[in-house]
C-alpha cells in the first residue's frame, strides 16, 4: 500500500519525461541487451558485490541491536525472571535457526542468487502469489522499524539536549528532534548502494555495543544503590498482565528483525561456484549472533534487575545519574540508529527505484533516487511525529510482521523446498519455529495495540 501510494505519487512526473537524464548509467542501458540485468546493476541492493565477511557481521548487528535492545527491560517487566529470560533466549535460538535456513536458500538453486526476500518467495510460492505473500510483509518490517527509528532518534537526541542543559530545553517539544533526524536522513539517503553503507553501518555496530555496555553498566551501578524491594509484573489485573506479556513478546520479536535484510545484505557478497556466498554469509551471521547474545541479555537482566516493574519502556530514559554518561549513552543510540534506519531503508528502496523503472518507465539516475527516497523519508518522519509511542509500537509491529518475517516465513519455505523427513530435527525445529511464530502474530498486536490507545489518552499532536 505504502509503495503503490509514492508509485502513484510519480506516475505524472514520468509519463512527461522529467527523470531524463544524459549520464552514464541511461547510457549505459541503451548499450546492454538485457535491461534486467543493466537495472540491477544500478538497483541499491545488486549494484556491488565486493562485500567481505565481516560486512555482514555489522550489518546484521546494526539491523537488530537497535531500538529493540532498549526494550527489552519493559519486556522483562511484563513476563517476570524466568519466562522472560527463557522467551528472548527462545527467540534468539529460533531466529539464529531460521536465518541459517535463509542463508542456505540464498542460492539454493544451481546458478542463481536470489538477491531479495520477494524474489525466493516467488521462487518458493509462485511468481504471483510469492511476491504478494512476502512483499507486503518484508515492506511493512522496513516501513515499521525506521518509523520507530525515527522515534528513537528524535527521543535520544532530546534527551542529550535534555541532559546537558535541563533548564533550556525542559519541555522542547519531540517533534523538532525527529525534524533534525529527518533532514540527516534526506542526506544520508541519497548513499547510492548498500555496500556502499558499509562505513555508516560499522559505525551504528560499535555504538549498539558501546552503548549497550554502557546501559548494562551503569544499571549495575544503579542497582546496587537503588534497588527495587520486589520484582513482579507491571500489571496488578488479570487482564493486564495478559495484555502486557502479549505485548512483551511483540517486543521481542522486535528485536530480532534482522530476516528481512539478510538475503540483500548477502546479494553484497561475490560468489562463485567454488566459494558460495553462504560460507562467509554464515560466519559473519555467527559473529552478529554472538554480539546480539551479549547486548540483548545484558541489557534485559541488568535493567530489569535495577528497576523491576517500574523500568521504563526505554531503559536509558530510567537511568537519570550520572547525566553526563547517560547523555554519551544516548547520543551513541542517536548514532546507532542513523545507520540502522539506512540499513531498513534500502530494501525499501530498491523496490521503490525497481518499480518506477520498470512500470512506470523512469529513467534511472539521481534526480528519480532524490525524489523517492526523500518522500520515503518524509513519510516515515510524519508518521513518527503522529504516533511517537516507543513501546506500543514494538509490541504492535514486533508481533503484526517481524515474527512472521523471521519465525516462520523461512520454515514454511524450508520445508517446501527441502522437504525433510517427518519427526527429523530439522522438521521438529522448523514447525516449532512456526507455531512459535504463528502464536506471536495472533497475540501480540493486541497488548501493543491497548498500549498505544492508554499512551495516546494524554498525547497532543505535534508535541
Amino acid at each position: 500500500m505504502i509503495i503503490s501510494i509514492i508509485s502513484i505519487s510519480f506516475e505524472y512526473i514520468c509519463s512527461t519525461n522529467y527523470f531524463q537524464e544524459n549520464n552514464e548509467n541511461a547510457a549505459a542501458a541503451a548499450t546492454v541487451p538485457d535491461p534486467e540485468k543493466d537495472l540491477n546493476s544500478w538497483l541499491p541492493i545488486t549494484a556491488s558485490r565486493k562485500a567481505k565477511w565481516w560486512y555482514s557481521t555489522f550489518h546484521n548487528v546494526t539491523a537488530m541491536v537497535g531500538a529493540g535492545v532498549l526494550g527489552l527491560p519493559f519486556a522483562m517487566s511484563h513476563l517476570g525472571w524466568i519466562p522472560g529470560v527463557f522467551t528472548i533466549l527462545a527467540s534468539w535460538l529460533i531466529t539464529l535457526y531460521s536465518l541459517w535456513q535463509m542463508v542456505e536458500m540464498h542460492e539454493i538453486v544451481p546458478g542463481k542468487r536470489f538477491d531479495r526476500y520477494s524474489e525466493l518467495g516467488e521462487h518458493v510460492f509462485g511468481p504471483k502469489l510469492g511476491y504478494w505473500i512476502v512483499m507486503p510483509q518484508q515492506m511493512l518490517v522496513q516501513v515499521a522499524s525506521d518509523i520507530v527509528y525515527m522515534v528513537t532518534g528524535g527521543k535520544s537526541l532530546l534527551k542529550v539536549f535534555e541532559l546537558i542543559n535541563p533548564s533550556l530545553f525542559e519541555g522542547t517539544r519531540l517533534t523538532y528532534f525527529i525534524l533534525i533526524f529527518l533532514a540527516l536522513h534526506l542526506v544520508l539517503s541519497q548513499i547510492p548502494n548498500f555496500n556502499s553503507l558499509k562505513g555508516v553501518s560499522l559505525l551504528a555496530a560499535i555504538m549498539s555495543v558501546s552503548y549497550s555496555t554502557l546501559a548494562c553498566v551503569t544499571s549495575i551501578i544503579r542497582g546496587t544503590t537503588h534497588h527495587p524491594p520486589r520484582y513482579g509484573v507491571r500489571s496488578h489485573t488479570e487482564a493486564g498482565k495478559f495484555f502486557d506479556a502479549v505485548s512483551a513478546l511483540g517486543t521481542i520479536a522486535f528485536a530480532f528483525a534482522g530476516h528481512s535484510v539478510v538475503l540483500e545484505i548477502q546479494a553484497t557478497i561475490p560468489s562463485t561456484p567454488e566459494k558460495p556466498s553462504k560460507k562467509p554469509m554464515w560466519w559473519g551471521v555467527l559473529a552478529a549472533y554472538a554480539i546480539v547474545a551479549w547486548c540483548y541479555f545484558s541489557v534485559a537482566i541488568s535493567g530489569y534487575w535495577a528497576f523491576g516493574q517500574f523500568v521504563a519502556d526505554d531503559v536509558l530514559i530510567s537511568l537519570k545519574k550520572p547525566a553526563w554518561l547517560i547523555a554519551i549513552s544516548n547520543f551513541m543510540v542517536f548514532i546507532h540508529v542513523v545507520g540502522s534506519y539506512q540499513v531498513f531503508a534500502m530494501p525499501v528502496f530498491d523496490l521503490l527505484e525497481s518499480n518506477l523503472v520498470k512500470h512506470l518507465h523512469c529513467t534511472p539516475g539521481r534526480t528519480l533516487r532524490i525524489l523517492a527516497r526523500s518522500t520515503y523519508v518524509a513519510f516515515t518522519a510524519f508518521v513518527a511525529i503522529c504516533i511517537p509511542f516507543f513501546g506500543g509500537l514494538l509490541g504492535f509491529f514486533g508481533g503484526l510482521v517481524f515474527s512472521s518475517t523471521s519465525y516462520f516465513i523461512p520454515c514454511i519455505m524450508w520445508l517446501i523446498l527441502k522437504k525433510p523427513k517427518r519427526w527429523s530435527f530439522h522438521w521438529i525445529a522448523s514447525w516449532i519455529s512456526i507455531i512459535v511464530g504463528v502464536t506471536i502474530v495472533i497475540l501480540a498486536p493486541m497488548g501493543g495495540m491497548r498500549q498505544i490507545i492508554l499512551s495516546s489518552k494524554s498525547y497532543k499532536m505535534f508535541s
